[in-house]
Parts: structure tokens; C-alpha cells; sequence
């Protein structure tokens, strides 16, 4: 058996030092004299391009739409240049962009599999993972599904907002749950889009069309991607006087985009939240009491992201990273500020929500717990921010005494100031997307914060 598709992709990414895959996009217009002497112009114009940039390229990529167009012969010499790809060591990654459920997926997996022998192919996410669970079947084969495209209209429908994001951002997130056989296509034309994405799916193999003809910048588009990237690139190579000159000069603008990508930190991938949060007024700077008794320059007040349902929704997606980690039956929100973030924690990630009370009813049932739940259970506690732990630790014991399990709590924001240490002692962990210090430089470098005010805080942070 053939190593996988991304493991052969890796293999010659490594060897050959080139993300480049060769798009194979035939038009009759581009056939020779000479390739019309073999009987069959479409079989001889892709063992030609085949031949001249085989040793630029870390895959192939033949879209199938203008082998159909060509009628039998054109797809008879698809199926042959397909094995001629393979015969030169190159992976070949179909473009189909196929999506559709039931009997109809499988028949066209066995297509672009058995019949035509592709080791990867392009799919449409709109049906859900029904339409992609056919195509991963073999353990070598991999998909990729369509995500944000480089064309303009993909604004359309792909940038809507569906829970205070835009819609690739959740095809993100939901198609590499799918396996780890799942890839993504975002367009270089969106180096913003890749960013994200990247954020979104930092394991994932991105495909990024649109170097090229359609005039994406190479340079931005790897450093969004970092890692794991394919760049296809189709006519600027098939259509050029010399294909393996063109081949070889996209290569090298790419391996150096490549290595400079390398070399360059990436974002916190909360970044922008933070920057969010001050936007709204969540982070304020001047003289403030604490609920602790503290005195502190800087007042966080996550509650006012319950009235920016997209900020609301950027937090819940950093708490729903750490739950990825975590083993959990339910999660818990501490009132007051932990039940709206809470509840769109759980509506997120899919999980039961339930909640302890500051005070038992005394009426009704009396109960200390809101929601239902059973003893034995462990449950995840979600809180904004922790600056002693008090809070968080009145809420695991409120827990506890009902036979609940808790062994974790997470936060957006740590305050460093002894939470982490406190709920250790009790035997919970704490998780935060960001340290209080962390959140200070990201704003101090947006030029949110004077260098005074940075330096005031740091300081009240070391005392």
C-alpha cells in the first residue's frame, strides 16, 4: 500500500523544497502540432507539461471539468495522464468539487478513485459530512473541502455571519473535525481568510488557488498558511511560452515566501479578540476596587460581551479550544458573568450547560443547581476571568456536594493574581486563553495603551 496522499505531499515538499502543485487545466487552443500526431492531443499535452515540471512540483492538480468538455477521448486521457503523474512520483489531487449524499457520493468516489485513481479530490461542504464520508473511506486518499474561494462572489455566501462569524469560519472548524484526512481550500486572494483559517485549523492542509493568473500575492498567502500549504497554479505555467521555466520561477518565489514564513512568529491567535474586548469598553484603565478588595488600574468587565453577539462569539470559540483537551459530561457557568458566556460556550461545542446558584431557592424545589445532571458526572467550569479563584472555587464546591466531578475550570482572561495556585490547592486546574500580561502587549503594540498606563500595570502585576 502507497503512503498517503499528504504523506507523499510532505515527503516531496521536504526533498524537492517546493509547495507548488501544478494545476493540469487543458484547452485544445494549447495543444501542438505534435500533439495532435499521437491521435489523442489531450494524453500527449499532459505527459508533456507532466515531463517538463515534475521536479517543481510537490502534487498535480487536473480538474476534471475540462477533461469532461472534451468528451471521451479527453477523459480516457485524463485516466492516463493520471497514471503517468503517478509514474513520475507525483501525488495527483483531482479537482472535482463534488457534493452530494447517499448512493450518488459513493458512485462518484468510486469515480475519481477506482476508475480514475485520483489520491485526493476537491469537495463541497454544503451537505455536511454526509456528502465528504465516502471519499474517506481508503486510508490513503484525502479531501479537500471548499472553504473561503479565491473568486470575488464567494462573499456571497461564505462570509455570512452565522453566530457572530462568517460561515468558512465554521466550515473550518467543522470539516477538519471530519478526520485528519480532511484539507481546506482557502483563496489566495483572502490572506485575511488564510489567517483565520490557519487560527481556526492550525493542523490542517491548506490548498490556496489564485497565485497566478488570478493575482494573488504569494508572499502574504504563506505567511498566513505557515505550514502545511499547497499553491496551485494553473495557466501562468500551462499557458507560459516555456512551462518549465515558469515552473521553476514560481517554485523559487514560493520556497522564499516559504522560508521567510518560517522564520516569523505567528499571531496569537486571540489577538484579535483582545483587541475586540477593547473596542467594546470590556477593558478599562484607571483606579478600580476589585470584588476581591484589590485596587487595581486596569477593570475587565466581560459582561458586555452579552451585547456584542460577535465578540460573545469569538470568546466562545477560544473557551471551546481548551474543552477540546478536556473530558466533560457538562459544563457550568459561574453567575453571574460565567452564564452568558457559558451558554454560548455550550451552545458552541454542543455540551449540556447547567449552572450553581449564589443562593438556594427557598421555594420550589430549593435546588443550588440550575439544569439537569446526574452525580458522577464531571463537569468543565467556565468562568470570564480569575483573579483569586473565590468565585470559580465556591461554585466546584456548590458542585461537588451534588456527587459532580470537577477537576477543570476555564477562563478567557487569568489576572495572575493567584488564582491558578489556589484552585490547584483544591485540586482544579485552571485553563485561560490569555495571562492579564499577555492581553497588556497585544494592546500596548495596537497602540491601545501608552507606554505610562503598560508600564503602570506591569508593574501592579510584579507587586
Amino acid at each position: 500500500m502507497r503512503d498517503s496522499f499528504f504523506e507523499r505531499v510532505a515527503e516531496r515538499q521536504e526533498r524537492l523544497n517546493t509547495p507548488l502543485c501544478v494545476g493540469l487545466d487543458p484547452r485544445p487552443a494549447w495543444f501542438t502540432p505534435e500533439d495532435h500526431a499521437t491521435g489523442n492531443p489531450w494524453l500527449a499535452w499532459g505527459r508533456r507539461l507532466l515531463d517538463a515540471v515534475a521536479e517543481y512540483a510537490c502534487c498535480v492538480k487536473p480538474n476534471i471539468a475540462f477533461y469532461e468538455a472534451g468528451g471521451l477521448e479527453a477523459l480516457d486521457a485524463l485516466r492516463q495522464t493520471i497514471a503517468h503523474a503517478h509514474a513520475l512520483g507525483l501525488p495527483v489531487l483531482l479537482d472535482a468539487k463534488r457534493g452530494d449524499i447517499g448512493s450518488t457520493a459513493d458512485a462518484y468516489a468510486r469515480a475519481c478513485y477506482e476508475w480514475l485513481d485520483a489520491d485526493a479530490v476537491t469537495l463541497s461542504p454544503y451537505l455536511g459530512e454526509d456528502a465528504v464520508r465516502p471519499f474517506l473511506q481508503d486510508p490513503r486518499r484525502a479531501v479537500f473541502v471548499l472553504c473561503h474561494t479565491s473568486n470575488p462572489a464567494a462573499r456571497d455566501v461564505q462570509t455570512l455571519p452565522v453566530y457572530g462569524r462568517p460561515l468558512y469560519e465554521h466550515v473550518a472548524r467543522t470539516a477538519t473535525a471530519w478526520s485528519d484526512r480532511v484539507g481546506l481550500v482557502v483563496g489566495a486572494t483572502y490572506p485575511d481568510a488564510v489567517a483565520r483559517v490557519r487560527a481556526l485549523a492550525p493542523d490542517a492542509w491548506l490548498l490556496l488557488p489564485g497565485v497566478g493568473a488570478q493575482g494573488g500575492d504569494p508572499v502574504a498567502t504563506l505567511h498566513a498558511a505557515r505550514q502545511r500549504a499547497i499553491v496551485p497554479v494553473s495557466r501562468a505555467i500551462a499557458a507560459a511560452e516555456d512551462p518549465l521555466n515558469a515552473a521553476r520561477t514560481l517554485r523559487d518565489t514560493l520556497r522564499n515566501a516559504q522560508a521567510t514564513a518560517d522564520t516569523t512568529p505567528p499571531p496569537p491567535a486571540w489577538r484579535d479578540l483582545a483587541l475586540a474586548l477593547h473596542r467594546i469598553g470590556a477593558i478599562q484603565f484607571g483606579e478600580f476596587t476589585l470584588a476581591s478588595g484589590k485596587q487595581s488600574p486596569i477593570y475587565i468587565d466581560l459582561r458586555l460581551m452579552a451585547s456584542h453577539p460577535d465578540v460573545l462569539a469569538r470568546a466562545a470559540y477560544c473557551y471551546a479550544e481548551h474543552l477540546r483537551t478536556l473530558v466533560y459530561d457538562r459544563i457550568a457557568g459561574i453567575p453571574y458573568a460565567g452564564l452568558p458566556i457559558g451558554t454560548a460556550v455550550a451552545l458552541t461545542v454542543n455540551a449540556p450547560f447547567i449552572y450553581p446558584r449564589k443562593e438556594a431557592k427557598t421555594y420550589g424545589r430549593a435546588r443550588t443547581i440550575e439544569g439537569a445532571y446526574n452525580a458522577g458526572e464531571r463537569v468543565v467550569v467556565v468562568e470570564d476571568l480569575a483573579t483569586t479563584g473565590g468565585s470559580a472555587l465556591k461554585g466546584v464546591h456548590t458542585l461537588r456536594e451534588a456527587g459532580l466531578v470537577v477537576e477543570d475550570v476555564v477562563v478567557l482572561i487569568d489576572r495572575e493574581s493567584g488564582a491558578r495556585e489556589n484552585l490547584a490547592a483544591q485540586g482544579v486546574r485552571l485553563h485561560a486563553t490569555m495571562r492579564l500580561r499577555d492581553l497588556l502587549r497585544v494592546l500596548h503594540e495596537a497602540q491601545a495603551l501608552d507606554a505610562e498606563m503598560y508600564a503602570a500595570v506591569l508593574r501592579y502585576l510584579e507587586s
